[in-house]
């Protein structure tokens, strides 16, 4: 029996009920459960997949998704991400992520910080810690990827139809800037409500997470995060941060 291609009314529903389910997620769910929810249904990857990219079982992650989507079914938001994007428009979503980009780039924390809700969340799978208000935001940012150390680069792109931007760092033996993460924006009105950055470096030591711009990419995160969304792998030191991502559909 030949299969039957989804209505496109269908698929837009689903596609919506996903974006409303990542809202949700950044609200009400703990750091783990939020991860797994986020790769397996809105990014598209395996149990396996996910297990390896947060180092746990395909079992843990089944059973986290489970927990995750009872958590949703109670907790579900009225307005979905994409719903925002579109009353956005491109030209206001481009503004958005290159004035992200240039923040980040140039280490403005107080810049970063006012394109912040005050209810902003940021977390970085796969670690299960993340940071909830606009001020522990702040004060993580102070601290760490933007304490001036690290010489950042960034590309646009988008996972699965939401807004996200590859960071990279400079690594002195490369002469290049390396994959560091995939920030995944979630959008309130104009302003950023969660930034889930998945993090593609591997640390050796849990003293070592607050050196983690400096450690090595992993070749199999890179794999999957950044080529999965056609990002680089690598930047040389005149790459730019241009709102142009070859091969990208639109974003609305």
């Amino acid at each position: 029996m030949s299969r039957t291609a989804t209505p496109p009314a269908a698929s837009y529903e689903q596609r919506e009920a996903v974006e409303l389910a990542f809202v949700a997620a950044m609200q009400h769910l703990p750091a783990r459960r939020r991860a797994v929810l986020i790769l397996r249904e809105v990014l598209g990857f395996s149990a396996k997949e996910v297990g390896e990219t947060l180092e746990t079982s395909v079992p843990s992650v089944n059973s986290a998704l489970q927990r995750a989507r009872r958590t949703l079914e109670e907790r579900m938001p009225e307005r979905s991400q994409q719903h925002t994007l579109r009353s956005l428009g491109e030209a206001r979503l481009r503004e958005i992520v290159e004035e992200y980009m240039d923040a980040m780039r140039r280490g403005d924390v107080s810049r970063v910080v006012s394109m912040l809700t005050e209810e902003a969340a940021w977390s970085m799978p796969p670690l299960a810690s993340w940071y909830g208000g606009i001020g522990e935001v702040e004060v993580f940012l102070r601290k760490g990827p933007l304490n001036g150390e690290w010489r950042w680069q960034h590309r646009p792109g988008h996972a699965n139809g939401q807004l996200a931007v590859g960071t990279y760092t400079w690594i002195e033996a490369e002469r290049a800037h390396l994959p560091f993460s995939l920030d995944v924006l979630t959008l309130e009105g104009e302003r950023i409500a969660a930034v889930t950055a998945f993090v593609v470096r591997v640390a050796d030591t849990p003293d070592g997470y607050s050196r983690w711009p400096e450690y090595a990419p992993s070749p199999d995160r890179v794999q999957s995060v950044f080529e999965r969304f056609g990002l680089p792998d690598r930047i040389d030191r005149n790459g730019g941060d241009e709102f142009s991502p070859a091969g990208e559909s639109p974003l609305i």
